[in-house]
């Protein structure tokens, strides 16, 4: 598979010299092969899974416990109204 690096660097936002573009070009091309030799094994019958290790998330009960703060966590500004933070016109 021959993979065109300047597009995929500019698609990237990467500058490369066209001497680093030359040496990636056969790692892309490697990689993406590695790629599609692993979409042609078999899989039927191998469960989907997000972990290879069998762990459960503890929960917890979902109970609010610190509630509406506001007024404390506004109490250091400088100016508040109406629950909002009142700062300076910045645009002219």
């Amino acid at each position: 598979m021959d993979i065109d690096v300047k597009k995929v660097a500019m698609l990237a936002r990467i500058q490369l010299s066209d001497e680093e573009a030359n040496d990636l070009g056969p790692q892309l091309s490697d990689i993406a092969a590695y790629v599609e030799q692993l979409g042609e094994v078999n899989t039927d019958g191998v469960a989907a899974t997000a972990h290879p290790h069998d762990a459960a998330m503890p929960l917890r009960a979902d109970i609010v416990t610190n509630g509406n703060r506001r007024d404390d966590l506004q109490a250091p500004a400088p100016l508040t109204e109406s629950g909002l933070y009142v700062v300076p016109k910045v645009i002219e």
